[in-house]
């Protein structure tokens, strides 16, 4: 009897336990990280079994377990769900999902967790990208990558993107209803690779008129976004409304006070609507209403007053009017609203306009968040700003992200109420923002050395030392050492030729902060084990982005001679190190053609194929060619190579061009016996002008030409194997690195465990 007993229990047990994975499965947010699990891991969703619990204390909080043979995860929304999934993978799985690449070589069967954790996610909010990066990196993709980047984000705890994919048909709608006609609409919405500056209040109409099929199509895929982002418990951040207009909105209501703005960057001055004007009110609901149709209110609206610019009236007076009136229009139209400020236009009048309740300051680069007492007690974001256009530079202080930079701000002001990664784009240094991404898991530092041994392990998806040492060692003393953070140096292969080359964009100017050996040190481990670790994405990736800044370091000291031997008149020299020079660019080139992610015919294809007629790609591909290399402001370039990339196809189509020109140019000095100088020459932002003498004119002539040329993107996109191309290049440029650092770099050092002559013979 007592048998029968004993198996009714564990059948009503079972029945129950049925019961209620039944009803969890079918909840909304346990179905949405559920479906997440089978994107990511398509088969394996059924060894999950996923709960809800509660919050603690107001904070997210997971749980990793166990229970009847299933992988047990428990969470108090998606993100948490997710977040406990990923950190499953990585340190139960030693799996990788990366933006470069995942490694998921899992077993038919998953391994169960050997003990239970429980873990509260650092902060209330989790804030992630900037408008900058929607441009950079994101303004061509589909639904396909946005989804992808959707998991990515839930999968790594962030719970409050950006939100402004569909805009266009946000302000095309508004302005219609203050008429204007379609095509002054469109005229006004700038193309969608400068999309990001028109938000910000910078630029309108650059790379326009928009077509209509692509506000169209974007309508669809903002309301994808937005609708996975709510399935995923997230709470995005909507555009506000400041007070920018169309500068011809003046001549339709002529009475209200609309000021336009100075010139920014070259660029026609924007015009702004005081917010104190009655005018301002009615469209900045008008605004708010429309976005509301397409796309829900969903409480946090993001408004920057006067960025990067200045008030029409510069009183605290005013400008807390300026803030009363901007908090009245989101409270008037949300009860519920949170205004979302960037603290890099920060007035505190403004701020201290608004109750404290309804204001979260977004610090983007952390540095006032670094204060005691920051931002007068308003609630704020600890940001983190690593990337500056996307460039393509091996960067980034991971002991800094490993001391916890949220903690530390968090213990000096209470108000800290989350973290926030705010790059320029996300395209580049992958192990920083795996970091970043973590380190909301943490309560205080970790050891970084450790966590880049279990890096290194799940990223490439076995054990080795070899690797472990790449990274721990290598690595880690020179691209990612203290003090790496922030503007990223120049890059050879990307800077405007000049003699005394000063820089390659308007920002940082040319250093390597550590020994430019240590990198060659670090590709030689790495492939060294290239049998055990080529089957994994990432490791492929990796051994590209290395050898790729390796031979950019060395472009250095290969173009310093060229131009030592040209002032010394020394032709036989001057060729020689010319050509190496060009050379090296087209084996760049090469190389990073194995890859996809390091491509600009790919950027290109992919805004051709939002074109529905071959003007609109064509115009699509205008604007993306003008982000990476004048930037804009066609009839005067001013932050010309902003945006530079070391990018196949962009270095083959454009860097090298500008550089054989330029050479063949000293050339033919050398040959006549007549001088060429810099000395005196027009500067921007302390580089030569664009038009600064007459070869920079031409050469301007021939720039502007190429970013109107149309059907550049060569095929195919990719092309070679990374391990052969990768180990072919080392060799070449290894042994060229000893000639070139000879004279600046000890010997001993160089030739440090004898890793060139290793892989050499291997």
């Amino acid at each position: 009897m007592k048998h029968y007993y004993f198996i009714s229990l564990w059948l009503i047990a079972t029945v129950v336990s049925l019961l209620c994975t039944a009803c969890h499965s079918n909840h909304p947010q346990i179905q949405a990280a559920y479906d997440l699990i089978e994107r990511v891991t398509p088969g394996y969703g059924n060894q999950f079994q996923l709960e809800l619990i509660d919050s603690e204390n107001g904070k997210d909080v997971y749980e990793i377990g166990s229970q009847n043979g299933k992988v047990l995860l428990r969470g108090n929304n998606p993100v948490a769900l997710a977040t406990a999934y990923n950190q499953y993978l990585k340190y139960t799985c030693h799996a990788h999902v990366s933006w470069f690449g995942d490694q998921l070589n899992l077993p038919q069967t998953l391994p169960l967790p050997a003990e239970t954790t429980r873990n509260i996610i650092n902060g209330k909010y989790r804030v992630y990208m900037n408008y900058c990066t929607v441009s950079y990196s994101a303004a061509w993709w589909d639904w396909e990558r946005w989804q992808r980047e959707l998991d990515y984000m839930a999968m790594n705890s962030i719970n409050m993107p950006l939100s402004v994919v569909g805009l266009e048909a946000v302000w095309y709608n508004t302005l219609l209803k203050h008429r204007f006609t379609d095509e002054e609409a469109r005229h006004f919405l700038a193309g969608p690779a400068h999309a990001a500056w028109q938000w910000m209040q910078n630029l309108q109409d650059y790379g326009g008129p928009l077509p209509k099929s692509w506000i169209d199509s974007h309508i669809r895929l903002g309301k994808q976004i937005i609708q996975r982002e709510l399935e995923l418990g997230m709470q995005p951040i909507q555009q506000g409304f400041s007070g920018y207009v169309p500068r011809e909105l003046k001549a339709k209501y002529p009475h209200a006070k609309i000021q336009q703005q100075p010139s920014w960057c070259a660029f026609t001055g924007v015009a702004q609507l005081d917010p104190t004007d009655s005018l301002f009110q009615v469209i900045g609901h008008d605004f708010l209403e429309e976005q509301k149709k397409l796309y829900g209110a969903h409480g946090v609206y993001a408004a920057d007053p006067f960025h990067e610019s200045t008030p029409p009236i510069d009183t605290p007076e005013y400008l807390s009017a300026v803030g009363k009136s901007i908090h009245k229009l989101f409270k008037d139209f949300d009860s519920s609203a949170v205004w979302a400020m960037q603290a890099w236009s920060l007035r505190e009048p403004i701020v201290k306009a608004v109750p404290k309740e309804d204001l979260l300051i977004l610090d983007l680069n952390g540095a006032k968040c670094r204060k005691d007492s920051a931002f007068w007690g308003y609630s704020a974001i600890a940001g983190n700003l690593h990337n500056f256009g996307g460039r393509i530079n091996l960067h980034g202080d991971l002991p800094l992200l490993a001391s916890n930079q949220y903690a530390t701000a968090a213990k000096r002001s209470p108000n800290i109420v989350g973290s926030g990664l705010f790059m320029e784009s996300i395209k580049q240094n992958p192990v920083y923002y795996d970091l970043a991404f973590e380190m909301p898991l943490h309560r205080d530092s970790i050891d970084v050395e450790k966590w880049l041994a279990d890096y290194a392990r799940r990223r490439y998806g076995a054990v080795s030392q070899n690797a472990e040492t790449a990274w721990t060692v290598y690595l880690l003393r020179s691209a990612y050492t203290r003090g790496t953070n922030g503007t990223e140096f120049s890059s050879i292969i990307a800077a405007r030729p000049a003699l005394d080359v000063k820089k390659s964009g308007p920002n940082a100017g040319f250093a390597i902060p550590y020994h430019p050996t240590d990198l060659i040190q670090a590709e030689a481990l790495l492939l060294q084990d290239a049998d055990k670790l080529g089957d994994s994405r990432p490791y492929r990736f990796d051994i590209i982005d290395i050898q790729r800044q390796i031979m950019s370091n060395l472009g250095q000291a290969i173009h310093k001679q060229a131009a030592k031997a040209f002032k010394e008149k020394d032709k036989t020299a001057f060729r020689l190190h010319s050509q190496r020079f060009l050379e090296l660019l087209k084996d760049v080139d090469t190389l990073l053609r194995t890859r996809p992610e390091f491509n600009f015919d790919r950027w290109l294809t992919q805004a051709r194929r939002w074109g529905t007629t071959p003007e609109e790609q064509d115009l699509y591909e205008k604007d993306a060619t003008a982000l990476f290399t004048i930037w804009g402001a066609d009839k005067a370039p001013f932050i010309f190579d902003y945006g530079w990339k070391e990018w196949a196809g962009l270095i083959d189509g454009y860097y090298l061009k500008r550089w054989e020109k330029f050479y063949a140019m000293l050339e033919e000095h050398l040959d006549k016996g007549t001088e060429y100088s810099e000395q005196g020459l027009p500067l921007t932002h302390n580089r030569e002008a664009f038009r600064a003498n007459d070869f920079y004119s031409s050469l301007g002539d021939w720039e502007l030409q190429y970013v109107s040329t149309p059907g550049k993107a060569r095929t195919p996109i990719t092309q070679g194997d990374e391990i052969e191309t990768a180990q072919r290049m080392y060799r070449k440029y290894a042994a060229l690195a000893d000639e070139y650092y000879r004279e600046g770099v000890q010997r001993d050092e160089v030739k440090e465990e004898n890793r060139f002559e290793n892989l050499g013979k291997k």
